[in-house]
């Protein structure tokens, strides 16, 4: 089959959709990737990748999305692909618009997380459920990484009920492995982490709705009576991220917390500083089935995450790590403490979590269930020639 996979930013590509690129591609499928130039875009193109550039912006503003359509249904017109897959909530809606103008024979829709979520306000989540609604009405199959995202698109239909699958989220466990020898006290040392400390990280984009500000209060708190705790913040604010940035909680907190607060910016050895943490937070407003939690929960460590949509699938209170509410820096600190002061405590959850990520976050399982949901459909598809 002849595959378009379409996302906003290369960023996304690169990190989140190349595993199922490279499954359809050693299937024998013909793959083309969009999304809007970026800086990995050479690079993916010299890794051989089949890239077309066309601009999309993030925004919900719908006269910036006129061009971007019209350029995509020409694309897709052109190239007369016979699935269409959309990922990213903004490039989703203009890629089902031109797909279904173009008439692609199959538009399969991965909703990394819906952008309505319980915390919204009613008018908030009703207008992005309506809109999602609408789309879902020229969509084929919908894929969910979360249970709760596929019970909601049931519940508001979403798409068409047979046609809505949880797909979960996934990492490569050959690379997330515990076991494997890491030179820990030489990174320790290049980030001025003393070997004896207690590290708490976090990996997110550098915006508010990751819950930075709480991470920061929190760890202000713990600073207070433990200087031996070191906060490890991981990742950068992408170019094209419309989301309130936290600059200047950030300047605030390096005044309190000194040397005790790292900042790395983005990272690609993962795994690596993974291993030289204690304790992993993910403190957001909202996800879909955030990686990163999947991340540390395969390098043994506990985690400490919000009580949202796809970490309270993830994480299992009291079993692999702790919940806490939204927005709660004092909770947050109260949970950090209790791992703390409890190191088996913490080392029975971070056990418990890679089981637990063993068993149900292997990527090849989630890429392989794509794949043979795509098989299903393929006798509906009108192969182009035949």
């Amino acid at each position: 089959m002849k595959i378009c996979q379409l996302c906003a930013v290369d960023f996304t590509l690169k990190k989140f959709i190349l595993p199922l690129v490279d499954a359809q591609l050693n299937a024998g499928h013909d793959v083309v990737c969009v999304c809007s130039k970026g800086h990995y875009t050479k690079d993916l193109k010299d890794d051989g990748y089949s890239i077309e550039s066309i601009s999309i912006s993030r925004s919900f503003n719908i006269f910036m999305h006129i061009s971007s359509v019209f350029k995509l249904y020409k694309f897709l017109k052109r190239n007369s692909f016979d699935v269409l897959h959309v990922h990213t909530p903004v490039a989703a809606m203009i890629g089902r618009l031109a797909g279904f103008l173009a008439r692609v024979p199959l538009v399969i829709y991965t909703a990394h997380g819906f952008y309505f979520h319980e915390n919204m306000n009613t008018f908030q989540k009703s207008f992005f459920v309506s809109l999602e609604f609408i789309f879902g009405l020229i969509t084929d199959v919908v894929f969910t990484q979360s249970e709760e995202d596929a019970l909601s698109a049931r519940q508001y239909k979403i798409g068409s009920k047979e046609h809505i699958y949880a797909i979960g989220n996934g990492v490569d466990i050959r690379k997330f492995d515990p076991l494997k020898q890491y030179n820990s006290q030489d990174l320790r040392k290049s980030l001025n982490i003393p070997q004896d400390s207690f590290v708490i990280g976090v990996i997110c984009r550098l915006v508010k709705e990751k819950g930075i500000d709480e991470f920061l209060t929190a760890a202000q708190e713990i600073n207070l009576t433990n200087k031996n705790c070191h906060f490890l913040i991981i990742g950068e604010r992408q170019v094209h991220d419309h989301a309130q940035g936290i600059e200047e909680s950030i300047k605030s907190a390096e005044i309190t917390l000194g040397k005790n607060l790292i900042l790395t910016g983005y990272r690609s050895d993962i795994p690596e500083l993974l291993k030289i943490m204690d304790l992993y937070i993910l403190p957001s407003w909202r996800e879909g089935m955030p990686r990163s939690i999947i991340e540390a929960m395969m390098m043994n460590l506990p985690v400490i995450a919000t009580d949202i949509r796809g970490s309270r699938e993830e994480v299992i209170h009291n079993q692999t790590g702790l919940l806490v509410p939204v927005r709660s820096p004092h909770l947050l600190a109260k949970a950090m403490k209790q791992l703390i002061d409890n190191p088996n405590l913490a080392k029975n959850m971070g056990e418990s979590g890679r089981n637990r990520a063993l068993k149900y976050y292997d990527e090849t399982k989630v890429v392989g269930l794509q794949l043979d949901i795509l098989n299903k459909y393929s006798d509906k598809i009108k192969l182009n020639g035949s």
